[in-house]
């Protein structure tokens, strides 16, 4: 299945190897997304960060994901990565997403867990300081070691019909070559993100997922 907006772009998450990362390249991935949290299994260190960092063609958006990270951390990163992006994927309140963003002076993407119509109204306090906001699905309680992303799971996107929604958004949660084309007509998001929905086991992207999500989305 081909997606009717093939303009949507696509951001492959939670890479960790160049093998994958130039598979995501090649695809035609848009941005390509780091992961630094220790819990996740996708996390990657700052020595890996810097061979990564290298191998991302000029005109590929760079992505680094923290959660609640502290300055010495974003600084690190920032460093070693040399992101274009910013993710802020943790409970970062508005006031901390203008700090980070006026002290580090990259542009901000800051992630809303979603699970009910409710859970929009949380993201109307970043309007105007974080420049994209990213709708990912909520992490069940019930979920055994449950991350704030990566989870391999969905929200139900047809609430996005009676959101308030400014501007682009990203859509992330439980896609995969499958639904994603589904996922775009009924949400019309800017830009897909994928993580879980391309592995084989959490952490262990696979070049042919891959492949097959990007010619989705972009037909």
């Amino acid at each position: 299945m081909t997606s009717p907006m093939t303009d949507t772009k696509v951001k492959i998450c939670g890479l960790s190897t160049t093998k994958t990362l130039a598979a995501a390249c090649e695809a035609g991935a848009d941005y390509v997304g780091f992961v630094f949290y220790d819990r996740s299994p996708r996390h990657i260190s700052l020595e890996q960060a810097r061979d990564l960092s290298d191998a991302v063609p000029e005109n590929i958006t760079k992505v680094a994901l923290s959660v609640n990270a502290d300055d010495v951390t974003l600084e690190q990163i920032i460093e070693n990565l040399k992101p274009d992006m910013l993710q802020l994927h943790g409970h970062e309140s508005p006031a901390r997403v203008a700090e980070i963003k006026q002290k580090f002076g990259r542009p901000i993407l800051k992630a809303i867990a979603i699970e009910s119509s409710e859970d929009f109204v949380a993201a109307s306090p970043y309007e105007g300081i974080a420049d994209m906001i990213l709708f990912d699905a909520k992490a069940p309680v019930d979920l055994k070691n449950a991350l704030p992303g990566g989870n391999g799971i969905s929200f139900d996107w047809k609430l996005l019909d009676n959101a308030a929604i400014k501007g682009d958004f990203m859509l992330s949660g439980g896609m995969n070559a499958h639904n994603v084309a589904e996922a775009i007509a009924l949400t019309g998001a800017a830009i897909v993100d994928v993580s879980s929905g391309v592995e084989t086991s959490p952490g262990k992207k696979d070049v042919e997922m891959i492949a097959r999500f990007v010619a989705a989305v972009k037909g």
